[in-house]
């Protein structure tokens, strides 16, 4: 008679996807954006939905592209007058995210749990195609100082 042998129970990896209000939402965010923006970012994200690997660590989304001046100040006090990291150092009128349509727009990855993520990681590999699509974006991870992984402009 044999032992018994435990079998490992196959590896599912699941691939994150937008629902359709998901994909409407990002839709509307990347309508925002300058056309060379979002034609860099929509080449970018082809070739990453297009990599098995990448595709598996997360899919890229947009998070905010124009932004109100009003939130723009909202986001220049925290860290400051409110709880939280700094965020920027813009403050309303200042960024380009204050802009219509806008030359930035940032990004964060929506993991296959549901979560989203804002890995340095992740953001590199995902800036590397955004440059490699138009030599004009660049990315606020190579910025001197103040390191902006999740921004990227023209």
């Amino acid at each position: 008679m044999q032992p018994n042998k435990l079998k490992a129970a196959p590896v599912v990896r699941v691939v994150p996807v937008l629902g359709s209000v998901g994909a409407k939402v990002q839709a509307a965010r990347l309508a925002q954006a300058v056309p060379s923006l979002r034609a860099a970012y929509e080449q970018a994200l082809a070739r990453w939905v297009g990599d098995p690997v990448l595709r598996l660590a997360g899919l890229p989304i947009v998070t905010e592209c124009y932004r109100s001046p009003e939130r723009q100040d909202e986001l220049y006090k925290q860290g400051r007058s409110k709880p939280g990291p700094i965020v920027t150092y813009k403050r309303g009128g200042e960024s380009n995210h204050n802009k219509l349509p806008a030359p930035a727009l940032d990004v964060a990855f929506l993991l296959a749990d549901g979560e989203v993520s804002w890995s340095g990681l992740l953001l590199s590999k995902f800036a590397r195609l955004m440059k490699a699509a138009d030599a004009r974006v660049h990315w606020g991870g190579d910025w001197p100082g103040f390191k902006d992984r999740p921004h990227f402009e023209v």
